[in-house]
């Protein structure tokens, strides 16, 4: 148990770990949006630059999101606060799920 006023080194390990994740996942947008603007070929050229461009925006966001989350619960935990929710999990949920599935009934029906 650490001392009153000292941080306990997990939880910053913690958050460090959960931006990375953040970074994983929003360089795992941005590549797979650079690879729909280079290899898909198949539907319309605006509907491929539309999703690719979509992909980057969101990882992106998400890059730019982890780190501001990551700098305010590092603050929190020094603090000895409750850490605050984020709206970035269901961002991030929906988009993935919900863009490629449009664009893929989209190319099926063009």
């Amino acid at each position: 148990m650490a001392e009153p006023g000292i941080t306990d080194a997990r939880f910053l390990l913690a958050n460090e770990r959960t931006f990375l994740a953040y970074v994983r996942t929003a360089l795992a947008l941005q590549v797979a949006g650079l690879g729909v603007l280079q290899f898909l070929t198949a539907g319309s050229t605006g509907l491929r630059e539309a999703l690719g461009v979509a992909l980057i925006g969101v990882g992106s966001y998400v890059g730019g999101a982890g780190f501001l989350r990551c700098r305010q619960a590092e603050r929190d935990i020094r603090a000895g606060r409750e850490l605050a929710a984020t709206p970035v999990r269901g961002l991030t949920a929906a988009v993935v799920v919900v863009v490629p599935l449009v664009v893929g009934v989209l190319i099926a029906l063009t």
